[in-house]
């Protein structure tokens, strides 16, 4: 990434005039579509942003859009639920800020939900208070004094002492949650368990016996601080893998001349491993994320156990269609049938993968030797803590570790189906529950859709586990639902475009241009077509060239349903080419060569998900890897510390 800049005070201004600009341009955009009017509202945005800063668009408006959708969710308004804004009289519960879009949802009297509201202004009113939720953490001290109105230092280390006290908070919840659960939970949650995924752990039990599982590094960086390509030649390896995962077959081409190739491996005991790393990174303007880095050996044993149960899973047609791991659509399908017949509910949790103890995987893994054996192994049992030193965990792993995300979505599915169980009426073999409810169950992390007339119960469930439901974005009462990123009301989708970076104000700012580009093109195809004309007039002002192309283009440019435009024609091969700017990303340099690089070239790989997770279609294992075809990778591999964007001529479609 760039840079952080010193933002000069004009800089401040025009950056912060521009999202008001934006905003207005929405706002009077959405009320023509719903046949009000929005001038009211613009001035006390303006008014508001002008005070508050930043911070009033991406926390306050974001506040005020989640007590919407639990106003949509519960039938009626509690003012309560949105004190920052004040109602428009005695005579109405409505807030005056939005009211000519709440009042076509909600009867301006009552507060009560209109028997047919108008879908248009609940999209409206989403779009126009969480616009700017997951607007990200500005990095430069002047664009945070842009946001939060302090000294960036001061800001940051409050946010970042903040973060680290709640993951202790959240550590010792975990272990209380532990005390509270008694054997009798225990052995229903492993008979449940046993049931669900008895085959996916058996098949991938004796991979782990017969030596089948093939580890592969990750992209991401590691707790010992290994650039890309040397984490293939790294030594350390600890005695609790060895048990499983013997270093002379995992570390080298030759295990009859490990020694020789890679020298004597470092094999470090309990007591003197590698703990995880704890860092925060951006997030929100709200609060950072908390995660944890994983130390190289680990990280490579977890993602080939994650290959190995992601394949077993696939196998399993009762399984893939309650488990998601790569594909969100059937996750928003649900929920999209939910909102229109109210039958089925969406759950979120709350720092869900902090809150998946280690004694629920030990009890769901117990039959199965060689894979809770690896799992354990695999598993890195202290952390880092800024501030609060080398600590045990209870929990099973935070996010970062590869395994955190397939174990935590099978324990949220065992919870689940105990839950169901445990509200009805003619106690059932678990067989036949899961025969009856498989196609109402569906998880994918800590997004959960489940039968509504079990949901009380299943909350219940969740709870007595120690997890935390998230009430403001879990929603089974009315007609509205969300899941994976999608939201629905009465069966028509009501998702919104976000704008995820502070707009740029100068072309150096590639990552700022690179996200404003891909905000004018969501708003384009999401029909806000007023503010993707705003968008191509302030990106045309800054970019200078600014072409129509398609969506598979390498450039940066408009899209549009009229198709491309092109210039020229290649002189080499004929095609259509144009005029503009592409994203520019180098690998840093990064030499493999000797046992790492063999290595490298002879390990399967699995192209990675943008969330961390394999994508939804990938070739079985192969003697050589498709990565060895790329000339350099030997040469430069990771990810690019710096991007930019580069004027040239490429193809527009």
């Amino acid at each position: 990434m760039m840079q952080a800049r010193d933002w000069t005070t004009p800089e401040k201004e025009v950056s912060m005039k521009s999202l008001i600009s934006l905003w207005s341009c929405m706002a009077n955009e959405l009320a023509v579509r719903c046949c009000t009017s929005a001038t009211r509202d613009i001035k006390t945005v303006a008014a508001r942003t002008e005070h508050e800063g930043l911070s009033f668009l991406a926390i306050t408006l974001a506040s005020f859009g989640s007590a919407t959708e639990k106003w949509l969710d519960q039938g009626f308004v509690d003012p309560s639920d949105a004190p920052a804004f004040k109602t428009r009289g005695r005579r109405t519960c409505l807030p005056a800020f939005l009211s000519g879009f709440s009042g076509l949802v909600f009867d301006p009297t009552s507060g009560v939900l209109l028997e047919c509201p108008d879908v248009e202004a609940i999209y409206a009113m989403r779009q126009l208070t969480k616009a700017f939720s997951k607007i990200g953490l500005p990095e430069g001290p002047g664009e945070v004094s842009l946001a939060m109105g302090s000294d960036y230092k001061v800001v940051t280390a409050a946010r970042g002492r903040l973060a680290m006290s709640e993951y202790i908070q959240c550590e010792q919840d975990v272990r209380d949650a532990d005390d509270r659960l008694g054997p009798s939970y225990l052995e229903e949650f492993h008979r449940v368990s046993a049931v669900l995924f008895g085959d996916v752990f058996a098949k991938v039990d004796r991979d782990v016996d017969f030596g089948r599982i093939v580890p592969k590094h990750g992209p991401g960086t590691v707790a010992d601080r290994l650039s890309a390509n040397a984490k293939w030649s790294q030594r350390i390896w600890t005695s609790r893998l060895q048990q499983f995962f013997p270093a002379e077959e995992f570390l080298s081409t030759n295990p009859s001349n490990f020694r020789a190739l890679v020298g004597e491996p470092i094999v470090l005991e309990p007591g003197a491993e590698i703990p995880v790393r704890v860092i925060t990174v951006p997030k929100t303007l709200k609060a950072p994320r908390v995660i944890a880095i994983e130390p190289t050996c680990m990280q490579y044993v977890q993602q080939g156990l994650y290959r190995a149960i992601l394949d077993a899973v696939k196998e399993n047609c009762y399984l893939h269609r309650m488990l998601g791991f790569d594909d969100q659509i059937p996750n928003r399908e649900m929920a999209r049938k939910g909102s229109l017949s109210g039958d089925l509910a969406t759950l979120d949790l709350s720092e869900a993968s902090d809150r998946v103890s280690n004694r629920h995987v030990t009890a769901m893994l117990q039959d199965y030797p060689f894979l809770s054996g690896a799992v354990q192994a695999s598993r890195t049992a202290k952390a880092d803590v800024p501030g609060h030193g080398v600590m045990p965990l209870a929990k099973f792993a935070s996010m970062g570790s590869a395994l955190c995300f397939p174990m935590e979505a099978m324990v949220f599915l065992t919870v689940v189906f105990m839950g169901i169980m445990r509200e009805l009426s003619s106690p059932l073999p678990v067989e036949a529950v899961i025969d009856r409810f498989y196609r109402e169950v569906r998880v994918f992390g800590d997004d959960i859709v489940c039968p509504r007339e079990y949901v009380l119960s299943v909350v219940d469930e969740l709870e007595n586990f120690g997890f935390r439901v998230n009430v403001s974005k879990s929603f089974w009462a009315g007609r509205f639902r969300e899941s994976c990123g999608k939201e629905y009301y009465d069966g028509q989708d009501v998702s919104i475009v976000k704008v995820r970076r502070v707009l740029p104000t100068q072309r150096q700012d590639a990552d700022g241009v690179i996200s404003t580009v891909a905000l004018r093109n969501q708003a384009y195809w999401s029909g806000l077509w007023q503010t993707a004309r705003w968008l191509d007039d302030y990106l045309g002002r800054l970019l200078k060239v600014y072409p129509n192309v398609a969506p598979t283009s390498p450039l940066l440019g408009r899209e549009s349903a009229l198709g491309y435009q092109f210039q020229k024609l290649d002189p080499n091969d004929h095609g259509p080419i144009t005029k503009g700017y592409r994203v520019v990303a180098k690998a840093p340099s990064d030499v493999l060569d000797g046992n790492g690089a063999l290595l490298k070239c002879l390990t399967p790989s699995v192209p990675v998900h943008p969330r961390g997770f394999a994508p939804k279609e990938y070739r079985p294992p192969l003697a050589v890897d498709a990565q060895s075809v790329d000339s350099d990778h030997l040469e430069r591999s990771g990810r690019p510390k710096r991007v930019s964007i580069k004027l040239g001529w490429s193809r527009p479609y």
